[in-house]
């Protein structure tokens, strides 16, 4: 396979998720997959209960957002960290484009699978009326360099073992030109909105979890991973830094979501 261009390395050390007790990247992308399996039969309830619904707003506004590409014919569209696939299927509604998704987790794209056969609509991004979805690692993809128009994910960036070898793996994958957004949860800011969300993220969210999931860990692991993150100027930051250009972002709900896109360079 032929390699693109890459700009020089960041002179930073690389971040990434630290699930507890994790010694290594390959150790704690192994403690992610195996949380999120556990968790799948019950995501898609609590993701939408949790967030009081507002989850299904965020990923409609960033296929709003998105809409000059989606409406493209000729544009291929990779979903990555795709989950059970809500943002997939967000950006499908009426899209013109090719749209893919990704997970690292197979217990995941089982119901990703199984929800894309059921969907009302049919559109041009679902030839054959399902959506494809593949099962790899984020920082190895099984795709080639300079394939896809737009990629995006949503709520999965933040679980990756290195932020900067996933910015770059992107990177290579996107077309010159080509746009990624990441919307992610962010820590709001000071003030009484922002300590009333701490509150409830860091105290009744996991106790929501583990009493429907039926997983101690992983919904103490969400506000845990949340505070650790870079703050959205900081991601923005990284990403001009590897590279892309156009770099933006847009926060959300009383600073509790970002969405970052960017622009790789021609």
């Amino acid at each position: 396979m032929n390699r693109s261009p890459m700009p020089q390395a960041v002179a930073t050390p690389p971040k990434g998720t630290q699930p507890e007790r994790a010694r290594s990247e390959d150790d704690a992308a192994r403690q992610v997959r195996e949380m999120f399996t556990q968790i799948a039969p019950r995501y898609d309830l609590l993701n939408h209960l949790l967030s009081m619904q507002l989850d299904r707003l965020w990923r409609a506004r960033v296929a709003r957002r998105l809409r000059p590409i989606l409406d493209r014919p000729d544009a291929l569209v990779l979903d990555l960290c795709c989950g059970t696939g809500d943002l997939a299927f967000s950006l499908s509604r009426s899209a013109r484009a090719r749209i893919i998704g990704s997970d690292f987790s197979h217990a995941m794209l089982v119901r990703a699978r199984a929800k894309s056969k059921t969907l009302p609509h049919r559109t041009h991004a679902m030839p054959g009326g399902a959506m494809p979805f593949f099962e790899a690692d984020a920082l190895r993809l099984p795709f080639a360099d300079a394939s896809f128009d737009l990629i995006t994910t949503a709520f999965g960036f933040r679980n990756l073992a290195n932020y900067e070898a996933g910015l770059r793996e992107i990177y290579r994958l996107l077309k010159p030109g080509g746009t990624l957004a990441i919307l992610e949860f962010t820590e709001p800011p000071p003030g009484l909105l922002g300590d009333l969300y701490r509150w409830y993220f860091r105290n009744v969210l996991p106790r929501i979890g583990r009493l429907l999931s039926g997983d101690r860990a992983a919904y103490s692991y969400l506000p845990a991973s949340v505070s650790r993150f870079y703050r959205p100027a900081e991601l923005a930051s990284l990403m001009t830094a590897v590279g892309y250009r156009s770099v933006d972002y847009r926060v959300w709900t009383v600073g509790t979501v970002a969405l970052h896109t960017a622009v790789r360079s021609l």
